[in-house]
């Protein structure tokens, strides 16, 4: 058991919920510069893509120095697969590494992965073990070689530490673009330093009914760092309302085990009030805050004031042009970009209409033209 930063966060701990196809690098880099959150979670990337070298699963490994402490969120079923991206991340210079077994959609649960594994426990456990051995390990020497990373991943991860745009002609799978990693990490040199990395879970009440705490108090036999709890079951998915008296029964398990891990909730948060009031309610350590970040990036700033309409939009245009920076100009690959300018479009007159016509931009230049020719900067 290695508790790591999480023993150093201040409390109440706020921070950014791992969303799939949300929380990419410039979703975070807007979040970590605008409203600073305790933390950030990447996306999830799937342990046997990487095993079986997809070089374009690192693309959620993207991140600035800005977001630090800054944990990669893995998920799966084959230990021997988190094994090797464990020590991918640790490669990668994160500060810790979460194991996703939460998540509701039928893709992934309907493998026995995200929240499928509550029904697995067995299976999750050796899951974390294998996770902690990783790290143990990676911290006492053990190279990318001798733990089998595929040498596609292997050449990429090497490129990057080496300051160069990795060559991914031969890869399996390619990035979007071949500088994208670069242009998170400025193109500098860097080399990981060697310690133990914390080993955390993000998981739900229950698969079909709360089983919150049997799951709790199996999960705590492996020691986890901390333990992210989203108030709903697998079966509830978004739906209905998280439950948090079944998160404040996990809180009072993880703070009896007396080896020092942190729990935070999650569900509904819709500000920061609602955060304290959550945790003092609970007795969680802190809250991580999901869908109401979107269009948001300042709700996690606890002296935040109201935003006008220029100021939101022309942060709306700094996230585009961040995307673009990362992702190359692609008008196919800025369509993922689309969702987030129409959550920007909220709260003032004519807002609709500038959504729509925002959903025809095909880049960043064209975000900033719309928006201006609407009248609002």
């Amino acid at each position: 058991m290695h508790l790591g930063f999480w023993k150093n966060l201040a409390k109440p701990i706020i921070g950014l919920s791992p969303m799939d196809g949300v929380s990419d690098a410039p979703f975070r880099f807007i979040t970590a510069k605008y409203g600073k959150p305790s933390l950030h979670i990447t996306e999830f990337t799937n342990v046997e893509a990487l095993n079986h070298g997809a070089v374009k699963a690192l693309s959620a490994f993207l991140y600035d120095e800005m977001e630090r402490p800054v944990v990669a969120q893995i998920y799966g079923v084959s230990p021997e697969a988190f094994y090797k991206a464990t020590i991918v991340a640790a490669e990668l210079g994160f500060d810790g590494i979460d194991i996703n077994m939460g998540c509701p959609s039928k893709a992934v649960s309907g493998n026995g992965a995200g929240a499928g594994l509550i029904r697995t426990p067995a299976l999750a456990q050796q899951i974390i073990r294998s996770c902690q051995q990783a790290v143990q390990d990676w911290s006492n020497g053990k190279t990318m070689y001798e733990a089998g990373i595929h040498r596609d991943i292997i050449d990429y991860i090497e490129s990057l530490q080496n300051g160069k745009i990795p060559d991914t002609s031969n890869a399996s799978a390619a990035p979007h673009q071949p500088n994208q990693a670069i242009s998170a990490r400025s193109c500098l040199p860097f080399t990981p330093k060697r310690q133990l990395l914390p080993i955390s879970v993000k998981t739900r009440i229950g698969y079909d009914r709360p089983v919150t705490e049997e799951w709790i108090k199996t999960l705590l036999e492996c020691q986890p760092a901390n333990i992210s709890l989203h108030g709903r079951t697998l079966k509830q998915m978004y739906s209905g309302e998280a439950d948090w008296n079944e998160i404040a029964k996990a809180a009072r398990l993880v703070h009896q085990s007396n080896y020092g891990a942190t729990i935070l909730g999650n569900g509904d948060i819709k500000s920061v009030a609602d955060a304290h009031r959550r945790i003092t309610e609970t007795g969680v350590d802190g809250v991580l805050i999901g869908r109401a970040s979107f269009g948001d990036p300042w709700i996690f700033d606890q002296n935040r004031q109201p935003r006008s309409i220029k100021e939101k939009l022309q942060t709306a245009i700094e996230h585009a042009e961040k995307y673009e920076e990362i992702f190359g100009q692609n008008p196919r690959i800025f369509a993922a970009m689309k969702k987030h300018l129409g959550w920007y479009c909220s709260g003032f007159n004519n807002a609709k209409e500038l959504r729509l016509k925002l959903m025809t931009a095909n880049s960043a230049t064209e975000v900033k033209n719309l928006i201006k020719e609407h009248g609002h900067i």
